[in-house]
C-alpha cells in the first residue's frame, strides 16, 4: 500500500487563458519480505495533469541520487538569483 508523502500542485494558464493543473506526487511503499529476504521499499514519483499520469518507481538509492541532484541544482539557481539581486541593488 502506497503512502502519499507530498503533493506539489502547479497551476498554469495556456495561450487562451484557460487554467490547467499539474501535480507531482511523492509516494512511498514500505519494505517487504520476499521468500524470507528483506526487500527495499520504493519511492514513487507520480506526475499528473488533467489528461494523464505517469509514475516512476525508484529504489531508495535512486531516490537519494535524484534528491541530491535536485538539491544541488536548486541551491545553484537560488544563488544565481541572489547574485542578480546584488547586482541590481548596486
Amino acid at each position: 500500500m502506497a503512502t502519499i508523502e507530498e503533493e506539489i500542485v502547479h497551476w498554469w494558464k495556456d495561450e487562451r487563458g484557460e487554467s490547467h493543473r499539474n501535480a507531482l506526487r511523492i509516494e512511498s511503499e514500505p519494505p517487504t519480505e520476499q521468500s524470507g529476504f528483506p526487500r527495499d521499499g520504493l519511492v514513487v514519483l507520480r506526475i499528473m495533469n488533467s489528461s494523464s499520469q505517469q509514475a516512476i518507481r525508484l529504489s531508495p538509492d535512486e531516490a537519494l541520487r535524484v534528491s541530491t541532484q535536485l538539491l544541488s541544482v536548486a541551491k545553484d539557481l537560488i544563488q544565481q538569483k541572489r547574485a542578480m539581486w546584488n547586482r541590481h541593488g548596486d
